[in-house]
């Protein structure tokens, strides 16, 4: 059975992260280097202000090799609206439910406004393996 069932026990602590104004080519690198779907965007106070995925990062360079331009910030093309969080004391198993409800890969976790970390599907993987043990 899970030793618990809170988020804060089962998220990652230190998510990769980027700022809105950092040049997307490098936060494309950023993903690539730790191979995962994507970073949350945080401001300078570590607030929240965005996700960018996988996706945006293609659908950028896509756009920009067919109107043959160049790439911007991270902020033109992040997820900023209607972010859905999670908090720490939240219970996985609600957190997962509406994930695959929302089919989102991955849910920030935030905790007075500041990123304190993120929960992904490989993380619940992980959690539902340690109830079944």
């Amino acid at each position: 059975m899970l030793k618990s069932v809170n988020l804060r026990d089962h998220m990652l602590i230190h998510p990769v992260k980027v700022k809105a104004d950092d040049n997307l080519l490098d936060a494309m690198q950023i993903i690539i280097d730790n191979k995962i779907s994507g970073v949350c965007v945080v401001d300078a106070d570590k607030n929240l202000v965005g996700i960018l995925s996988e996706l945006d990062c293609l659908r950028a360079a896509l756009g920009a090799i067919y109107n043959e331009s160049g790439i911007g910030n991270v902020g033109q093309y992040m997820a900023s609206d209607n972010l859905v969080v999670a908090h720490p004391n939240e219970d996985i198993v609600d957190v997962a439910q509406d994930m695959l409800l929302k089919n989102k890969r991955r849910r920030p976790v935030v905790e007075n406004g500041k990123l304190v970390g993120q929960i992904t599907c490989r993380q619940l993987l992980s959690a539902v393996k340690s109830f079944r043990s």
